[in-house]
């Protein structure tokens, strides 16, 4: 049997305080930094776990954060406070947030934004400060030392519903989240429609049947792999290698498409017989989903059309390539099935140009301020790279640094990025924010593709820190959902 946490700071923060009992609240020998620093744990425990709400924006993987990690957080700070006169700080953060919270989290980035939380609540300035805000939003903050029913009494006047601030959130979030589970509502009410044929109007069969004339007449032919081959003979580079590998994934996913497409028409005429693969083609093509099968080359969450059209975009890029030899001025990164590997191609060609040790090699981003098509030469070292989508913020292009997304605004498109390699680059400076860039909207990844391929540094602008982006769970996307 299991139990729900309400949903809600407030409630959430009701609950904590409901496990706590006066003898537990008063046993404490520093009874004034106690009390603050059990509520900062109470509201950082009620974020972490409505943090879920906003989806990838909250959290890359949601984690099962529980009241034993509370309960054990709190016998910690009451027995550290006791032992030492000063507030042990490193240690308590580390126990909190690297030990009991941190414990469940698997995935970096998440770590980051848990360490973030802790540093802002567990400090001197809450401890000194009367009235120390824990949120963005006035309305949450450390109330005045009292008795364990003056702090329930506080957490009863805060509001019912939570704003994304509380969370430092942006507003767009709630509707990002609300747009995807609306999606993944839809999606399951037309997977329980009823799987028969119609007497009348457009039978499913003929439907399929057009869907899959229609992509057969999409899609293009091969790229010539050996011509390419004979073309790149006398150029070994290793971006080079690159795109004979890419040309070889899509042609062999084009071969995949056709045959299974193909095959289908037979099977809806009766002209072989219908297997599993063949069925889940069938419903996944009338339902406008990319078959799993299709998936294998690179993960995308793209309804069929959109994929068709994307995935006829990246072949005219390396199509053109491979017919004049000659590399992109800017490339579309996105475009490419493994762009971990074009990136360290990039670094593997500017250490032999300049005779250094690629493992001594690091990146810098900085944002072109022209229009691309103001950009006509290749950069000397490294590469341009276009097609990054700005998820959680804005992008002020005269100032290249980050800004609030305007209402409604839930991606932008970033200018196009020079990606440099550098030799020893100094650690990310002040007013820097290491944005992850992921490859599709899932941060998590899927079984076998991890999502996540490189951190940007961008600049976070006037007034704000690396925290508070951090917080907003800024991110690039190198493709988008429709």
């Amino acid at each position: 049997m299991t139990t729900e946490p309400p949903k809600g700071l407030k409630a959430n923060m009701k609950r904590l305080y409901g496990l706590v009992t006066d003898q537990k609240f008063e046993v404490c020998t520093k009874v004034d930094k106690y009390k603050r620093l059990l509520f900062s744990l109470c509201f950082f425990h009620s974020v972490l776990i409505e943090r879920r709400k906003f989806l990838m924006l909250g959290w890359n993987i949601v984690y099962g954060f529980n009241n034993s990690d509370f309960e054990v957080s709190e016998n910690l700070i009451s027995i550290y406070l006791d032992e030492y006169d000063e507030t042990p700080w490193d240690a308590l953060k580390y126990l909190v947030a690297g030990v009991m919270y941190g414990g469940h989290v698997t995935d970096d980035w998440d770590r980051r934004l848990l360490v973030t939380y802790i540093s802002n609540l567990f400090c001197d300035d809450m401890l000194n400060n009367p009235y120390y805000k824990v949120s963005p939003l006035p309305t949450y903050y450390v109330p005045k030392d009292g008795s364990l029913n003056s702090y329930r009494e506080y957490v009863e006047g805060l509001p019912n519903a939570d704003h994304p601030e509380a969370f430092g959130q942006h507003p767009n979030a709630d509707i990002a989240s609300q747009i995807i589970e609306t999606r993944n509502l839809l999606g399951t009410l037309l997977s329980l429609q009823p799987q028969v044929s119609v007497s009348e109007g457009e039978s499913r069969e003929d439907k399929v049947l057009d869907l899959a004339a229609d992509v057969l007449k999409r899609i293009p032919e091969d790229i010539d792999y050996y011509a390419t081959v004979k073309l790149l003979a006398d150029d070994p580079a290793p971006l080079n290698v690159v795109l004979l590998q890419e040309i070889q994934r899509y042609n062999s996913l084009l071969k995949t498409i056709r045959s299974s497409l193909v095959d289908l028409q037979k099977g809806i005429k009766g002209l072989v017989v219908m297997s599993s693969d063949l069925d889940e083609v069938f419903n996944c093509v009338y339902s406008a989903e990319v078959p799993p099968q299709w998936k294998k080359a690179y993960p995308s969450l793209k309804p069929l059309g959109a994929w068709t059209r994307d995935l006829v975009l990246r072949l005219d890029m390396f199509a053109k390539w491979a017919q004049t030899g000659h590399k992109p001025t800017i490339f579309w990164m996105s475009a490419f099935t493994f762009p971990t590997g074009f990136l360290t191609a990039v670094l593997q060609t500017v250490a032999r140009q300049n005779s250094v040790s690629v493992d001594s090699l690091s990146w810098e981003f900085p944002v072109s301020t022209l229009d691309d098509s103001n950009i006509t030469s290749q950069p000397k070292d490294g590469v341009w790279i276009r097609g990054l989508y700005l998820e959680g913020a804005g992008w002020d292009k005269k100032a290249a640094n980050l800004v609030e997304a305007n209402p409604m605004q839930l991606v932008c498109l970033m200018p196009t990025i020079h990606f440099k390699p550098v030799e020893n680059k100094k650690k990310t400076g002040r007013g820097m924010y290491s944005c992850p860039c992921y490859y599709y909207s899932n941060r998590a990844g899927s079984s076998g593709w991890p999502s996540f391929v490189v951190g940007v540094d961008l600049k976070c602008g006037p007034n704000t820190s690396s925290d508070h982006w951090i917080k907003r769970g800024t991110a690039l996307l190198m493709s988008l959902d429709y």
